[in-house]
C-alpha cells in the first residue's frame, strides 16, 4: 500500500501545476508518469458544448486510430450461414443467432465489440436493455450492422474505436498504450480529436470543443491545448 501511495503522490508532484500542454507534452508526461505493474491504457476525455438528450446534438462515431489500441479486442458477431461462416474466417471471436442471444440474457457477455447483419436485428433488438447501456448495441451509423461482416470484424480487431458523447457532454476512449512511442500517441490522440470534430452534430451551439484532457489508466489528468490537439 505505501508503495501505491508513494507512486500516486510522486505522480501528483509531477502534474502539480501544469495544464493546456501540447499533446507532445502531455504524452511525454503521462509516459514518464505510467509506471504500474501493467501496460497502462492512455486515454482522452473530450468535453463538448452539447446536450446529447436532444437528437440534434448527439455525438457519435468511430475511428480507426493509425497506430491501433495495443488492446485485444473480443468481437461477437450475430449472422447465419455464409456471413457465419465469414465472421468466423475473419477473426470473430463469437458467432451465432438466438444462441448468442440466449448466452447474452444468461448474463454471459464476453465481447468488447458486437456486430451483426441487417436480418438480425429482430434478434439483437431483444438485447437493447443489456447492450444499449453498455455501449454495445450494433449500429449501422458506426459499421456494426452491416452484410460487409469480414470488414466490420477487421476493423473492430485493428484498432478501430467507437465514440459516444455521454450525459454530460463528455466523449472518452482509450488511444493506445503507454508503451507505445511518443510519436504514435500523439498521432492516434489527434486522429480521434479530428473524428470527434467531423461529427460535430448540427444542433451544437457556441463552442464545441470546449476542453481535451490526457491521462494513463492509474495517473493523474492532465489538460490538453484545443488547438494543439486539433493540429496535423
Amino acid at each position: 500500500m505505501a508503495k501505491i501511495a508513494k507512486r500516486v503522490k510522486a505522480a501528483r508532484e509531477a502534474f502539480a501545476g501544469k495544464e493546456n500542454l501540447t499533446v507532445e507534452e502531455a504524452v511525454s508526461l503521462i509516459k514518464a508518469n505510467a509506471t504500474a505493474k501493467f501496460d497502462e491504457t492512455v486515454e482522452i476525455a473530450m468535453n463538448l458544448g452539447v446536450d446529447p438528450r436532444h437528437a440534434d446534438q448527439m455525438v457519435r462515431g468511430v475511428v480507426s486510430l493509425p497506430n491501433g489500441t495495443g488492446k485485444t479486442v473480443r468481437v461477437a458477431v450475430f449472422a447465419r450461414g455464409p456471413k457465419a461462416d465469414e465472421a468466423t474466417a475473419a477473426g470473430a471471436d463469437i458467432v451465432g443467432a438466438e444462441d448468442l442471444m440466449e448466452t447474452i440474457q444468461s448474463g454471459k457477455i464476453e465481447f468488447d465489440r458486437c456486430i451483426a447483419t441487417p436480418d438480425m436485428m429482430p434478434i439483437v433488438g431483444r438485447l437493447g436493455k443489456i447492450l444499449g447501456p453498455r455501449n454495445l448495441m450494433p449500429n449501422p451509423k458506426v459499421g456494426t450492422v452491416t452484410m460487409d461482416v469480414k470488414a466490420a470484424v477487421e476493423a473492430a480487431k485493428g484498432g478501430q474505436v467507437q465514440f459516444k458523447a455521454e450525459k454530460a457532454g463528455v466523449v472518452h476512449a482509450g488511444v493506445g498504450k503507454a508503451s507505445f512511442d511518443d510519436a504514435k500517441l500523439v498521432e492516434n490522440v489527434r486522429a480521434f480529436v479530428d473524428a470527434v470534430a467531423k461529427a460535430k452534430p448540427t444542433g451544437a451551439k457556441g463552442a464545441y470543443m470546449r476542453k481535451v484532457f490526457l491521462s494513463s489508466t492509474m495517473g493523474p489528468g492532465v489538460s490538453v491545448s484545443v488547438d494543439s490537439a486539433t493540429q496535423g
